[in-house]
């Protein structure tokens, strides 16, 4: 019980601090995601295209179990790929229909600074 009570006190605290901190630090961080996003996922998911291919190409070598075992690990690897793609093109756009194309109207936002490119 002693540890659920610290654990809801260092909750409250949490959540206080993020409550204080405002909406222009939500509009920041959502910029700072869509960059990352841009950033990552394209890496990411070319990593992963050559990791499936090393593993089917691997697969091929082995038994009839394993061949079947690595071809799903490699469909796997590529779909995960796929969603990266998809992530990194749409979410862009999402995100600036969801915080407008520029966020002038942002609370301490720089005039006409557009959003999820890099300062």
């Amino acid at each position: 019980m002693r540890k659920f009570g610290i654990f809801v006190v260092i909750s409250v605290m949490v959540a206080s601090v993020f409550a204080i901190s405002g909406i222009d630090n939500v509009t920041n961080a959502m910029n700072e995601l869509c960059v990352g996003l841009k950033s990552m996922l394209p890496v990411a998911a070319m990593m992963m295209i050559i990791l499936a291919g090393v593993i089917y190409a691997a697969g091929q070598m082995m038994g009839a179990e394993t061949r079947a075992r690595t071809n799903v690990w490699a469909t796997a690897a590529l779909t995960g790929a796929l969603m990266a793609i998809l992530i990194a093109v749409i979410a862009p756009s999402v995100l600036s229909t969801i915080y407008g194309t520029t966020w002038d109207d942002a609370p301490g936002a720089v005039s006409g600074a557009t959003f999820c490119v890099t300062s």
